[in-house]
């Protein structure tokens, strides 16, 4: 991500990177180790994002919206908005209603966090993103003060009665990420995977490389 942003130039198409991360602790650029309360086996990375700490594992949707948002004249506030709606409008396909909180980036559910994020802006370019609970273990939350919150609880789709796998959300929150931008979603000319489309409209595109 860092190489790609500091790369590219006003005619670099955009891209969306989605993945599924082997479980580890991620603690951000202004991040408290005091928040790690007991990893275990589990490592611990600093990245260059903003926020504290959180967990990716096996279960949930990490999406790298990698964006041009200085080219689509959005700002870093609406940027964050625009990514919380994208994944409230997916939870109400199935019903679940989400909301945002005032101060603390990240959708909930009845309190409990289903969705983080962590972003970075560089020359006006996005990199990091979104993590979305759909069927994990949340133990490991338990591991840590998830985004520096001691005793937040935090839940996944599975748990609010969602469905118990990746592939049904994804097409539906890279849709819902593209409408957000004014983009549309293209088929990938060399994926086999008919879920990981790439994004296209403003010069977009999308890929999918190894986590």
């Amino acid at each position: 991500m860092q190489a790609f942003t500091d790369a590219r130039d006003d005619d670099t198409p955009d891209e969306l990177w989605v993945v599924e991360h082997d479980p580890v602790f991620t603690l951000g650029q202004a991040g408290k180790p005091e928040h790690v309360l007991a990893p275990g086996d589990i490592p611990v990375v600093h990245v260059d994002r903003g926020g504290q700490v959180t967990y990716h594992g096996p279960g949930q949707i990490v999406v790298y919206p990698l964006l041009d948002i200085k080219r689509l004249r959005v700002g870093v506030r609406d940027y964050v908005c625009r990514i919380e709606q994208a994944i409230i409008d997916t939870l109400l396909e199935w019903n679940i209603i989400a909301t945002r909180r005032e101060g603390a980036p990240g959708v909930y559910v009845a309190g409990a966090k289903v969705a983080a994020l962590g972003i970075r802006v560089r020359r006006g370019r996005t990199f990091h993103g979104l993590a979305f609970n759909i069927a994990m273990d949340l133990e490991p939350f338990r591991r840590i003060n998830p985004c520096g919150y001691a005793g937040l609880e935090v839940t996944s789709m599975l748990d609010l009665g969602g469905p118990s796998g990746m592939d049904a959300v994804k097409p539906v929150l890279l849709g819902e990420l593209a409408r957000q931008f004014g983009l549309r979603l293209q088929d990938a000319p060399a994926s086999g995977d008919p879920f990981l489309l790439p994004l296209a409209g403003a010069g977009a595109t999308h890929s999918n490389p190894t986590p």
